[in-house]
């Protein structure tokens, strides 16, 4: 990694040393490549306060305020720059918003250390342009559909472990997909910061010849499936799987039933129109009950018209988007992957 360099996006994601994201902390959060670290040259505040003298006063006049704000910091800054540099036993990679001051100063400080470092030509912007590229791209999808509480996730990964190209959508969005997809997961993350992560890991499986993915709907908790990559999930093979009820019943318990009344009411009332009165009813008496079980079988009757449907409408106009269905009662996950794979309806990377 050659010192004070720029590249482009893919050799830039492609290189070796620590990642750095050097913009404001709210920037951030709104979205990031995956894996940077923020190390940012202005808080929230200082950033909004260099914009406003850029628009009022001209570039000269921010730069000096950028320069007084920055200049106390240089210290606390380098070391930041060296520990990640000593961290990651390699060179510094280095973005802002653009590629422009922010980085470029980070990059000179870093030079000064001797530590080597590289800068992402067209910074985060040249980042989410590919993101939105890449997703609209052609990919080898497939489709594991299947009835809530068929542990269609848990077989995702077991296949994956496999050494199958899989793109978890839930494990991603940090959300299950229902009312009560998010009970007991981290907060999701924003929907550009979901492209974000989604397009990394088609990235990274852009060699496999089948990419599998949850069948979903369009949006996953807050976050939404990317426009070009739904599209393509509309048109993909789809393999279901079936499970009997007393099985969804004790995944589901196994699931939410840790989750607490409270929670767990909360959701059953967001979706009580669709539900309607009498399975509300009958499924909030038992949550007070604590009769895990008896509500989720209140759920299960909304739940299962509504997978019913999508399935109807998937396979309408061409059955050949439909590859079957396979029961896996009594199989554990790993178990349902290996019998999968052996049936050759499921592909893995060669190797």
């Amino acid at each position: 990694m050659s010192a004070g360099g720029r590249e482009a996006i893919e050799p830039f994601l492609a290189g070796r040393g620590a990642l750095l994201d050097v913009r404001a902390p709210a920037e951030y959060l709104q979205g990031h490549i995956p894996g940077a670290r923020n190390l940012p040259l202005f808080s929230d505040g200082e950033r909004a306060e260099v914009g406003t003298t850029y628009k009022q006063q001209g570039r000269r006049a921010a730069i000096q305020l950028g320069l007084q704000l920055v200049g106390p910091r240089l210290a606390e800054l380098g070391d930041a720059l060296s520990a990640a540099h000593a961290e990651a036993g390699g060179g510094l990679r280095l973005h802002c918003w653009r590629g422009g001051m922010r980085s470029e100063s980070m990059a000179w400080l870093a030079q000064q250390l001797d530590l080597p470092v590289v800068v992402l030509e067209g910074g985060y912007k040249a980042f989410r342009r590919w993101v939105l590229e890449l997703v609209e791209q052609p990919w080898p999808v497939r489709l594991l559909g299947g009835r809530t509480g068929t542990g269609k996730t848990d077989l995702l990964l077991a296949l994956q472990r496999q050494g199958v190209a899989v793109v978890d959508l839930e494990g991603l969005a940090h959300h299950r997909g229902s009312s009560f997809g998010g009970l007991g997961l981290p907060p999701q993350p924003s929907t550009e910061h979901y492209e974000n992560r989604i397009a990394m890991a088609l990235h990274s499986q852009r060699q496999a010849p089948q990419i599998w993915l949850e069948a979903e709907s369009a949006q996953v908790g807050r976050c939404r499936i990317p426009a070009g990559l739904w599209r393509q999930m509309q048109q993909a093979p789809l393999l279901e799987i079936q499970r009997p009820l007393a099985e969804r019943l004790e995944q589901l318990v196994a699931v939410y039933g840790s989750q607490g009344a409270s929670a767990l009411r909360e959701a059953t009332e967001r979706i009580a129109r669709r539900l309607g009165p009498q399975r509300t009813a009958a499924a909030l008496e038992a949550i007070d009950h604590s009769d895990w079980g008896g509500a989720a079988r209140q759920m299960l009757d909304y739940y299962d018209r509504c997978y019913d449907h999508e399935l109807a409408r998937h396979g309408e106009g061409d059955q050949r988007r439909l590859l079957g269905s396979h029961p896996l009662g009594g199989l554990s996950a790993e178990a349902a992957a290996q019998q999968l794979l052996a049936s050759g309806c499921i592909t893995a990377l060669a190797g």
